[in-house]
């Protein structure tokens, strides 16, 4: 099973932008699956963005065309780049590798998105 280690989060602007990593080790990174998720206060948990094993990428309707998520197996490192942040951008985000009831998950980061 992959342990995941989520960085990058931190107080923002609105405007601004933000770059998380997720680190992975434990196993062969580059045959997962891997999505980033956030929870903001109050709400359940929801789906932010996915990359494939072949670079392919999908995104929620919400942060279409703000955010990019790319990975970098040589590093076993997702990243969601984070731009024009507004305040309903603020969550805690988590990562994922895998798929279903087998997927691992990582500790969150904090993003709050406050002027």
């Amino acid at each position: 099973q992959v342990q995941l280690v989520a960085s990058g989060g931190g107080l923002v602007q609105p405007g601004g932008s933000l770059r998380l990593s997720c680190a992975a080790s434990g196993s062969i990174f580059s045959f997962y699956i891997m999505g980033w998720y956030r929870q903001a206060p109050g709400k359940q948990r929801e789906w932010v963005a996915r990359i494939t094993t072949d670079g392919s990428t999908n995104y929620a309707d919400s942060v279409k065309g703000r955010f990019t998520i790319s990975r970098d197996n040589a590093k076993n490192t997702v990243y969601l780049q984070m731009n024009s942040l507004k305040p309903e951008d603020t969550a805690v985000y988590s990562c994922k590798a895998g798929l279903g009831s087998s997927a691992s998950w990582g500790q969150g980061t904090q993003v709050t998105v406050s002027s």
